[in-house]
């Protein structure tokens, strides 16, 4: 896929065909996280790859916006060091957000749906993954075959229109 197509094919696909995925795939979605771009090339993000299926669906009660996690072939949890100062806290969290967006794409070049979830109940999912007390869970990227479709370019996005959006020179 060229990179125009999946950026125009990614969607947020919440319910997954019943098969594995190849880990050569799953070792390249997460090779993309890892060659994501960070301030001063901090890095700052560690990914735990989930495969087993009781641990997927146990992952899917950190959050209540997470139940397509159950339902996954895989699902990469990005975990980051606890940042007391708030000006560190802001740049880890635009690393993770563009790691996990390389990711998302990453899948979508392969035809493999992703949707991305919130933790909330940090005690339970260190205590599943095995994470450190000093870092914690910041998002879940939920991977699978998409069920109802496969991924295409969206010919009409559900978003603002382009020139509501941009703005040349000034607002």
């Amino acid at each position: 896929m060229e990179t125009w197509e999946a950026l125009t094919s990614r969607r947020n696909v919440r319910a997954y065909q019943d098969e594995s995925l190849p880990r050569e795939q799953l070792d390249r979605i997460l090779e993309a996280g890892r060659r994501a771009p960070s301030a001063n090339n901090w890095q700052p993000w560690d990914f735990v790859l989930v495969t087993d299926q009781e641990t997927l669906r146990e992952l899917s009660k950190v959050w209540q916006g997470a139940g397509h996690v159950a339902g996954s072939a895989a699902t990469i949890v990005l975990v980051a060091q606890i940042e007391e100062d708030a000006g560190r806290r802001d740049r880890l969290r635009f690393d993770l957000g563009q790691a996990t967006m390389a990711m998302m794409l990453a899948a979508a070049d392969l035809g493999i749906g992703s949707g991305h979830a919130n933790v909330s109940d940090q005690e339970r999912t260190r205590e599943l993954l095995g994470i450190p007390d000093d870092r914690f869970a910041a998002v879940m990227i939920a991977l699978g075959r998409p069920a109802d479709r496969p991924l295409r370019p969206i010919g009409r996005p559900d978003r603002r229109a382009f020139d509501d959006v941009v703005h040349a020179g000034r607002w």
